[in-house]
């Protein structure tokens, strides 16, 4: 699978208008703690609240009519599904989604509001994306592909772009990993338009298929454990560990707390609602940072929004960092 930086600018292009632009926005207090400069990316501002929409819609606007006329299915723990039912709504598709049985009820209402036809299956992504495929087969719709499809990795690219676009002179990019189209999408424009910027990816220990794939060098099994973080539950392709490779510095690890802790902070000290896939980023900033980022101008993406009222609950009543 090949993406040039040339497809993140026309994907760009195509999104113009249809998507938020995110700014860029200060953080004095991470600033001050990890002596450095740091720019927190909310795409947790985003329509239907996560980045997701732009591979989705880049990826659907490819379609042909015929294609069009089929329809499509997808797999999704939530905000890839919602990315789709969103561009099918805009484009007059028909969206059929498989969800996993433990997504949040937000994320599936909120693939039904755009209109999509939901159903759950199986506990993590990887059951539930089989379940699609065989659908596809008897359905004849068009499968579009969480992360692992070069339109859908050059839609979330244009994260990257942007970023890059914004700031100069960027020491570090630390984004959330779960399949990968935003990891390599960011790690592809980083390449062509800042190359000594430093791609870090990050995952839950709960869900270390990343971690346990740079480790070996090539992708293995892994186990799997309730997460904060269900939206990187799931495993990686082979193409998109083989774009990581060459775009992607390191993978880190953050523990359910670190992310917990990260929600809170997130809620204290710059009011901003993020699930918990969207913390990782911030959790391996907050609680692993340490001295590494010491006079480093440091961007740190956060990816979406969606997460339940009970979690929010649950985080309030906690103790706030």
């Amino acid at each position: 699978m090949e993406i040039s930086l040339e497809d993140i600018r026309d994907a760009k292009k195509l999104l113009r208008g249809k998507i938020v632009k995110t700014p860029l926005l200060p953080s004095p207090q991470l600033s001050e703690q990890l002596k450095g400069e740091v720019w927190l990316k909310p795409e947790n501002w985003q329509t239907t609240g996560s980045f997701k929409i732009r591979g989705a819609y880049t990826k659907m606007s490819h379609l042909s009519e015929s294609e069009r006329r089929r329809g499509v299915i997808t797999a999704s723990a939530g905000n890839h599904a919602q990315g789709v039912a969103w561009a099918g709504k805009l484009l007059g598709v028909s969206t059929l989604i498989v969800a996993p049985e433990k997504t949040p009820a937000t994320k599936v209402q909120g693939m039904r509001r755009y209109g999509a036809e939901v159903i759950t299956h199986g506990s993590y992504y990887d059951e539930a994306e089989t379940y699609a495929y065989k659908l596809a087969q008897e359905t004849g719709r068009v499968f579009i592909h969480a992360f692992e499809d070069p339109h859908v990795v050059a839609g979330q690219g244009t994260v990257g772009l942007e970023v890059l676009e914004d700031l100069d002179k960027i020491d570090a990019i630390v984004v959330p990993a779960g399949g990968g189209g935003l990891l390599c999408g960011i790690g592809i424009a980083a390449a062509h338009l800042s190359p000594s910027t430093e791609i870090i990816g990050v995952q839950s220990m709960a869900s270390p298929a990343w971690y346990a794939a740079f480790q070996a060098g090539h992708v293995v099994p892994v186990s799997y454990e309730t997460t904060w973080a269900e939206g990187l539950l799931g495993g990686i392709g082979s193409q998109n560990f083989a774009l990581a490779q060459s775009v992607v510095n390191r993978i880190e690890l953050v523990t359910e707390e670190d992310i917990k802790n990260a929600l809170r902070w997130a809620l204290k000290v710059h009011h901003m609602i993020l699930e918990g896939s969207a913390a990782v980023s911030l959790a391996y900033a907050l609680f692993h940072g340490g001295d590494q980022f010491h006079g480093k101008k440091l961007v740190i993406i956060l990816t979406g929004s969606n997460i339940d009222l009970a979690r929010i609950h649950h985080l309030l009543d906690g103790e706030l960092p």
